[in-house]
C-alpha cells in the first residue's frame, strides 16, 4: 500500500503469503524443470555440446548452472524462514527454539552444498555397486533417520496440520535427494552418466527436491502467519545530538 502523493513518507506494504506466492513459486519451478528436460531431449536428438551452450546451462544433471542456483535460492529462503520461526518461537515461549535453529543451519548448509556438491565426498570411503553406486546415500540415509528420530517430539508439539505438512514436504524432498539416487546409481553403473536415461532420471530427482522445498517454504509462511509474524524495517534512531543543534 502506497501513501498518497505529497505525504511526508511513502509506506510500502509487502505481503508474503502462500496464496500470493504459490503461483510464482511453481511457475518458476515448472520453467526450470521443463527447460532441463527439454535440453536433455534436444541433446539426445541433435547432439548438443556438453561443454557449452544450452545443455550445461539448463540441464538438471549439471552443476553451477540455472537449476543449481535456483535450488540454492529456494533452500536459502527456507533457511531464512526457519530463522524467523526460531525467533517467533522464542518470543512466544513455544519451546524447541534450538530445533528451529538447527533446521535453519541445516538448510543453509544444504544451499551451500547445492552449489559446491560437498555431499559427494561423503561416500568416498565406501566402494559399493548397484543401487548403492553413489555410496554417499548410506551416510545420508543414516543422518535422515537420526534427524527423524530426534525431531519426533518437535513434530508432536506442532499443530497437527503443520506437522503433517512438514512431513509431506520432507518426504518428497528426501525421496528425491536420497531414494532417487538408488535407480540413478544403478543406471550410471550400467550405462554411464552421459546419456538421455541418466538425464531424465536425474531430472525426476531434482524436480522432487524442488517440489519438496517449495511446499516447505509455502507452509512455513503459513506457520509464520499463524504466529502473527510481521516483518518491518524501521528507520534508525534519531541522533540526539543532531536534534539539539
Amino acid at each position: 500500500m502506497l501513501s498518497v502523493p505529497g505525504s511526508e513518507s511513502v509506506a510500502l506494504d509487502i505481503i508474503l503469503s502462500q496464496s500470493t506466492l504459490r503461483r510464482p513459486f511453481f511457475v518458476a519451478l515448472a520453467l526450470v524443470s521443463l527447460a532441463g528436460i527439454a535440453v536433455e531431449l534436444l541433446g539426445a536428438a541433435f547432439g548438443l555440446s556438453t561443454q557449452s551452450g544450452l545443455l550445461p546451462l539448463f540441464s538438471l544433471s549439471y552443476e553451477g548452472n540455472v537449476p543449481t542456483f535456483y535450488s540454492a535460492a529456494i533452500l536459502s529462503l527456507a533457511a531464512i524462514l526457519l530463522s524467523f520461526s526460531a525467533i517467533a518461537a522464542r518470543k512466544n515461549g513455544d519451546g524447541f527454539v534450538p530445533h528451529w535453529w538447527v533446521l535453519a543451519l541445516g538448510f543453509s548448509y544444504i544451499a551451500i552444498d547445492e552449489v559446491f556438491s560437498i555431499h559427494e565426498m561423503a561416500g568416498g570411503f565406501l566402494s559399493l555397486s548397484g543401487v548403492l553406486y553413489f555410496s554417499w546415500v548410506v551416510p545420508a540415509a543414516a543422518l535422515v533417520l537420526l534427524i527423524g528420530v530426534s525431531y519426533l517430539r518437535f513434530l508432536k508439539h506442532l499443530p497437527r496440520r503443520t506437522a503433517l505438512r512438514f512431513l509431506i514436504a520432507g518426504t518428497i524432498y528426501v525421496g528425491g535427494a536420497v531414494l532417487m539416487e538408488l535407480p540413478l546409481g544403478y543406471w550410471t553403473e550400467k550405462h554411464g552418466s552421459h546419456n538421455l536415461g541418466y538425464g531424465l532420471i536425474d531430472a525426476v530427482e531434482e524436480t522432487l527436491e524442488m517440489v519438496g522445498i517449495n511446499l516447505f517454504n509455502l507452509w512455513l509462511l503459513d506457520h509464520l502467519a499463524e504466529k502473527h509474524v510481521v516483518l518491518r524495517f524501521l528507520p534508525p534512531n534519531p541522533d540526539p545530538v543532531a536534534n539539539q543543534t
